[in-house]
């Protein structure tokens, strides 16, 4: 039986925006800031790198390198790597930098593909396996259910879970053994070629799309199926 390995993040859903993210956790705070104090904070959190799933940071300070190289074996290593980079930017309140990070983790902060719901819909009437696996430091699952995608998942391998972070061969191996594939029969999907390249090494096959704004990538996935039987 055919299996598939789908990446989260930049794969098969996107993070909302910057300003999106700020403002939300700022309404949920009870804090405010003037329009274009807001815009330029926006901007300040995401050339910090500042949200999960959003643009790489600029530069990691030196006090956050060890942090940030480990940061998807735990969950704590994962927050303590985020909110780091966010305390870079001056906020108006202090508590905001653990309600940017918790509002990262919640459904109505990611929306999936255009395409997603389709392509493992179709999988699923082809017999093929799904699988999951994320470098992660926090429980996903909510947001599949929450977007209906739950329902065509097998398995999720996420890096927290197992203390192993991809390009690890060995969060594949406990993908495939997850779903009860062999190596040879399953394909990786990822946007990272590092990261989600790893799965070479086991033997997977690898396909990469590309991370880009939902309404940018309206038919990215569609070649898997091609690829899949």
């Amino acid at each position: 039986m055919p299996a598939v390995l789908f990446d989260f993040s930049g794969t098969l859903f996107r993070v909302e925006s910057a300003e999106s993210w700020l403002r939300a956790a700022l309404a949920g705070t009870g804090t405010t800031l003037d329009e274009p104090e807001l815009v330029r904070t926006a901007r300040a959190l995401e050339a910090a790198g500042a949200l999960p799933g959003g643009a790489a940071p600029a530069r990691i300070p030196d006090h956050l390198a060890a942090v940030w190289e480990d940061r998807d074996r735990s969950r704590e290593l994962h927050r303590a790597a985020y909110t780091g980079l966010s305390r870079q930017v001056p906020l108006p309140s202090p508590r905001l930098h653990d309600a940017l990070y918790d509002r990262h983790m919640t459904p109505a902060a990611w929306t999936p593909y255009p395409d997603a719901a389709e392509v493992l819909r179709t999988l699923r009437g082809r017999g093929a396996a799904v699988g999951i696996v994320s470098n992660i430091g926090w429980d996903l699952r909510p947001v599949f259910r929450e977007h209906g995608l739950d329902r065509y998942v097998d398995a999720y391998v996420l890096s927290y879970e197992h203390g192993v972070q991809k390009p690890d061969p060995r969060l594949f191996a406990t993908a495939c053994a997850a779903l009860g594939a062999e190596p040879r029969d399953t394909l990786m999907v990822g946007d990272n070629r590092r990261a989600d390249g790893g799965a070479a090494a086991l033997g997977c096959g690898v396909h990469f799309v590309d991370h880009l704004p939902v309404a940018e990538r309206p038919d990215g996935l569609r070649p898997v199926l091609d690829l899949v039987g």
